[in-house]
């Protein structure tokens, strides 16, 4: 590989940033010509997933004025994973960089991750030694990544978002990966490659609202988990031994007890509670393969990703 001419490619999935625009290519691309100055060609892919704000006027014009902007606007909100996509698929650079629109991401680190690039890494994380967030965000976060740890087939690193250098071969491997439930962090952590790891302190949002809730967040673990990780399936098998033992150790404690001391009335409040449970587990249990069924079914019907409605740059 030359390192003395190399493409970057910038990818920034976009919904209603319209207030952040300007600030962010004012402090990104006086980074990106640095780095041309040095040999480094760059491009900055822009992917406007359904806002519904004057984000699509703003990228259009900054195209206008400078080719090396491009944008892809999507016809609806297919959500950020399947605009990273999209911006993975028309990327041609050397090198990727994924990037947040709010800035929490500091573009500032683009020259350290090139630097890293430059010294044999494929992958450089930019990972957060602070959170920026409430107490319940930092919390449910440290219980995400426990939970991946343990239970998952990938190693997902820690407090790491999309924010990274990737090379283009790791871009290829991605590529080929065409799940339709996507985990972006779960897919480059799959794809592996030589990895290295710098730390920043994550500032809080320069503009604009988020347009993650708990909800969202929730839904977003629960694709984590289910997309790599088989041990919700699993741990119903180890349960429903333990029940079963339980089970049946407490109607032989009632044979044994009903042969020496003869039969008595069943207490319906114990009768009722052994139901309801029971019938609580395994409702819970159907919830979960039902999860993980509802998710075969969408990888079936083979829909695309997204839907392109305007290219402008390219």
């Amino acid at each position: 590989m030359n390192y003395s001419d190399f493409l970057i490619s910038i990818i920034i999935p976009m919904k209603n940033e319209s207030a952040g625009v300007e600030i962010l290519f004012s402090r990104l691309e006086p980074i990106l010509d640095s780095l041309a100055k040095t040999g480094g060609k760059w491009e900055i892919i822009c992917v406007n997933d359904g806002s519904n704000d004057n984000t699509l006027e703003i990228l259009r014009a900054k195209s206008l004025v400078n080719p090396r902007v491009k944008v892809l606007s999507l016809s609806r909100n297919f959500g950020k994973e399947a605009a990273l996509t999209a911006g993975l698929e028309y990327a041609k650079g050397d090198v990727v960089v994924p990037l947040d629109a709010d800035l929490q991401d500091p573009p500032e680190l683009i020259p350290e991750m090139v630097s890293q690039w430059k010294n044999g890494f494929k992958v450089v994380l930019a990972t957060r030694k602070t959170r920026n967030e409430s107490w319940m965000k930092r919390k449910s976060a440290g219980a995400f990544y426990n939970i991946m740890g343990r239970f998952s087939t990938v190693r997902i690193p820690k407090n790491t978002g999309d924010f990274r250098l990737i090379d283009r071969q790791v871009v290829e491997a991605v590529k080929l990966l065409p799940e339709r439930t996507r985990f972006m962090k779960g897919l480059f952590a799959w794809a592996g490659f030589k990895t290295t790891t710098i730390y920043f302190d994550r500032p809080a949002r320069f503009a604009g609202t988020t347009n993650w809730n708990y909800w969202k967040l929730w839904k977003f673990a629960l694709d984590g988990i289910f997309s790599f990780s088989t041990f919700p399936l699993k741990i119903w098998t180890y349960i429903g031994v333990i029940i079963s033992l339980i089970s049946f150790l407490y109607g032989s404690f009632l044979i044994i007890r009903t042969l020496l001391y003869g039969s008595d009335v069943p207490g319906y409040a114990s009768l009722m509670t052994v139901i309801l449970f029971l019938g609580g587990i395994q409702l819970i249990s159907l919830g979960i393969i039902g999860e993980y069924i509802g998710r075969i079914y969408r990888e079936t019907k083979h829909r695309p990703l997204y839907v392109i409605e305007e290219k402008i740059g390219f």
